[in-house]
């Protein structure tokens, strides 16, 4: 059976920077033999999490009707999960954290259908330097989580980008980015 990857975008821009990286990443697992499936965050309800812990007394169901419902099943059965995010006030987009908090109610329970995932991430910011722009800070919560749920971190690539739809246009950002598309089809 070959691997299964859902790319998570979470700009709310139309040709973001940071969906240019997740594109470029997608190819490259497509290239290599993954099933891909992308999830624009921006176009999807999602609630936030309430913190009733519900889904804990609910087998990883969680208990808000939203567009989770259809979310779940597909980062239940991804090989790699691949988080793509422009850098907002230092950190992930809103839309991202969101979408984190609520993978609470699948990551922990059961069997800890995390533990056998690899995480990956893609990061545009509008500083020159990633520790200025916070972009580490996102990529330091995505190791926390992998180290939380006990998921591989596959890498990250990122990128300095100041205005819309510059990364589109390096090829050499996009071709690491494709590269590391293909090694986490390994």
């Amino acid at each position: 059976m070959s691997k299964t990857a859902t790319v998570i975008v979470s700009s709310p821009r139309k040709g973001s920077n940071s969906g240019a990286l997740a594109e470029a990443i997608a190819a490259g697992l497509t290239e290599s033999g993954v099933t891909v499936e992308t999830l624009d965050l921006s176009i999807l309800d999602i609630k936030p999490c309430r913190a009733c812990e519900g889904c804990q007394r609910n087998l990883g169901l969680c208990i808000q009707p939203d567009d989770m419902e259809a979310v779940y099943p597909k980062v239940r059965a991804a090989d790699v999960l691949v988080l793509s995010s422009p850098v907002y006030w230092f950190n992930m987009s809103g839309l991202l954290k969101t979408f984190l908090d609520r993978c609470f109610a699948v990551a922990m329970v059961g069997e800890r259908p995390f533990a056998q995932k690899t995480i990956a991430a893609a990061l545009a910011y509008g500083d020159a330097d990633p520790y200025v722009s916070g972009a580490v800070n996102a990529i330091r919560t995505f190791q926390d989580i992998c180290a939380y749920t006990g998921a591989a971190w596959g890498g990250c690539v990122y990128a300095s980008a100041l205005s819309p739809n510059t990364l589109s246009q390096d090829q050499s950002i996009l071709d690491k980015a494709k590269e590391l598309g293909r090694a986490l089809s390994r």
